[in-house]
């Protein structure tokens, strides 16, 4: 049984940073695409960043290109969004999802498997 599971969340000041994490449990070799997904009140969901924890290829989406980093510590399999320079329109509920034999083109599909999220807001 596969599990995500993010923390990391909170309240950050616009230009600021923060890391979620997400705890992966469950598969059975490295064959998946995982990343995260984000979000807001009235927003349609959104990929932002994704991994191929096959071939390492990373994806993010236009919104957050340059300011946020997506890592993989391949000891434990976590998987980590630095998130730098942070704006208002940041502002979501970040997801952690996976799907088994995809790419880091998961971001602009559809995943298997979701944590339960975690609030980001940025706010002054």
């Amino acid at each position: 049984q596969v599990q995500l599971v993010e923390s990391g969340g909170g309240l950050v000041q616009p230009g600021g940073s923060l890391r979620l994490s997400c705890a992966v449990r469950g598969f059975s070799s490295d064959n998946y695409g995982i990343g995260w997904f984000r979000q807001a009140p009235g927003k349609e969901r959104e990929g932002v960043s994704c991994l191929s924890t096959t071939f390492g290829g990373t994806y993010y989406s236009d919104s957050v290109q340059g300011r946020f980093a997506i890592s993989r510590d391949i000891s434990t399999g976590t998987v980590y969004l630095q998130m730098n320079k942070l704006k208002p329109e940041d502002t979501a509920v970040y997801y952690c999802a996976a799907r088994h034999f995809f790419t880091e083109r998961l971001c602009e599909g559809i995943p298997e498997y979701w944590g339960q999220g975690t609030q980001v807001t940025v706010s002054s």
